[in-house]
C-alpha cells in the first residue's frame, strides 16, 4: 500500500485562503473577548465576514453551501479554521453545530432539513445538543440516561433535566436525547417549545463557545411524531454517527489552536533575551520547543490516519478514539509549554496564551473522557487476545 503525504492542489489553495482570511478576518476581532465570552452580536459579525469569505464551512457539501471537502481535507482545513478560537465560528465548523450538521445531513428527513439543517447550514441559527444530565444520569455513560419522552397519540412528551449543554442559551433548537422504554430515541425542540426552559450557565473555566454551558430542564415537552430524529428507539446509535467525525474535528481545531499557541510562544524565545543570549538559545527552552514540534506533527499524522480510515469505509470508532485521547492530551502539553516558555506573558489573555490554555483544557473530556476511550480501547485489545 502507497502512502501518499501530499496535499491536493486545491486542499492547499483553500488552506492558504482560510489561513489569510484568519490573520486578516478574525484574530483582529479577538480583542473584543477579552475578559469576556463570545455574544452573539459578534458571532453574527464573524458569520457574516464568513459567508463573504469564500470559504464557509468547509466541511459541508456543496448542496448545504459548504466546501465540499471530504472529513481528510477537512483536517487540513479545520486545523487552520481553528489557529483563532474564533474561527470555527466564523466558518460554521464549530461544537456543538458541526456535529449536528453532520448529524442532521446523514439522518433528517426533507422536512426537517428544511426546517432545521438548512437554516443551521447557512448560519442563522445556532444548535445545541441535550445528552448530558446532573448526576446520575448521563454523562460518560450514555446508558445512564434518565430523561425520559413518552408517546401520546401523534406527539411525544419529554420530561428531564439536562446540564452542561453547550450553546442552549441563544439556539434556535435543540438535539435532546431520551429514554423510550430501554432504548434511547432522539427528538427535534424548537427553541420557543415552552416545555423546554434554558436556566443557569454552568461558570467553566472555558468562554468561547457562544450561548454558555447551562441548564436545560423539559416539564411535560410535547413535539410531534414528525420531531422524532430518525427511527424511535435508535437514539445510541445515531449518537455513534455524531460523535466519531466530532471527535476528529475536535482535534483539527484544537490542533490549530496548539499551533497558534507554539508560534506565539516561539515568537517570544526568539526576541526574549535572558542570561546573556537569546531564550530560544538555551537548552530547556529548546527542550519545550522541540518536544512541541514532535507533539503537533505526531497528532497532526494520527488524525489524518484516522480520518482517512474513515473515508475508506470505516465506522472509525478505534481509530477516532486513539486518535482523541493522543490529541487531546498532546494539545494540552503543547499549550501549557507554550505558556511556560511565555513566561509571566503566558498566563495573559492579552497575548491570548491565557484563553487557549483555560479554553483547551476541557478537550480532555468533551466527547468522551480520556479515561472512557483508554477502556474502549483496552476492551478491544483485550477481545482480540481472548478470540
Amino acid at each position: 500500500m502507497t502512502i501518499d503525504f501530499t496535499i491536493p492542489d486545491e486542499v492547499a489553495e483553500q488552506q492558504d485562503r482560510i489561513r489569510r482570511f484568519i490573520a486578516e478576518q478574525v484574530i483582529p476581532l479577538e480583542e473584543r473577548v477579552i475578559g469576556r465570552s463570545v455574544d452573539d452580536a459578534l458571532t453574527a459579525e464573524l458569520r457574516r465576514r464568513g459567508r463573504a469569505s469564500g470559504v464557509w464551512a468547509p466541511q459541508l457539501s456543496a448542496e448545504l453551501g459548504g466546501g465540499g471537502f471530504d472529513l481528510l481535507s477537512s483536517s487540513i482545513l479545520l486545523e487552520e479554521a481553528g489557529y483563532s478560537l474564533l474561527g470555527p465560528l466564523a466558518l460554521n465548523c464549530a461544537a456543538p453545530d458541526e456535529g449536528n450538521l453532520h448529524l442532521l445531513d446523514t439522518v433528517a428527513t426533507p422536512e426537517q432539513r428544511t426546517r432545521f439543517l438548512e437554516p443551521l447550514a447557512r448560519g442563522d441559527v445556532r444548535s445545541c445538543f441535550a445528552m448530558t444530565e446532573p448526576p446520575p444520569g448521563a454523562g460518560s455513560d450514555p446508558s445512564a440516561l434518565r430523561t425520559q419522552a413518552r408517546p401520546d397519540g401523534n406527539e411525544w412528551v419529554i420530561n428531564g433535566e439536562k446540564w452542561l449543554i453547550t450553546g442552549a442559551d441563544g439556539a434556535g433548537f435543540a438535539i435532546v436525547m431520551a429514554r423510550t422504554g430501554e432504548h434511547a430515541t432522539m427528538f427535534l425542540v424548537d427553541a420557543d417549545n415552552p416545555g423546554m426552559v434554558v436556566g443557569e450557565h454552568a461558570h467553566t473555566i472555558d468562554a468561547s463557545m457562544p450561548g454558555g454551558h447551562c441548564r436545560v430542564t423539559f416539564t411535560e415537552c410535547r413535539v410531534s411524531v414528525d420531531d422524532v430524529l430518525g427511527e424511535v428507539h435508535q437514539g445510541f446509535r445515531y449518537a455513534q454517527v455524531r460523535l466519531a467525525p466530532a471527535r476528529l474535528t475536535h482535534c483539527m481545531r484544537w490542533l490549530g489552536a496548539a499551533r497558534r499557541a507554539h508560534d506565539i510562544a516561539v515568537r517570544h524565545a526568539v526576541r526574549r533575551e535572558a542570561f546573556g543570549s537569546r531564550l530560544a538559545d538555551l537548552g530547556m527552552a529548546q527542550q519545550l520547543i522541540a518536544d512541541n514540534e514532535i507533539d503537533l506533527h505526531a497528532s497532526r499524522l494520527l488524525l489524518w490516519q484516522a480520518c482517512c480510515a474513515i473515508v475508506q469505509g470505516s465506522r472509525g470508532g478505534q481509530e477516532s478514539s486513539l486518535a482523541k485521547v493522543a490529541i487531546s492530551e498532546a494539545v494540552n502539553r503543547v499549550v501549557d509549554r507554550a505558556v511556560q516558555l511565555a513566561g509571566g506573558m503566558g498566563t495573559s489573555e492579552e497575548a491570548i496564551l491565557g484563553r487557549i490554555y483555560a479554553d483547551v483544557r476541557a478537550f480532555r473530556i468533551y466527547d468522551g473522557a480520556s479515561e472512557v476511550h483508554r477502556m474502549s480501547l483496552a476492551k478491544r485489545v483485550a477481545r482480540r487476545a481472548t478470540a
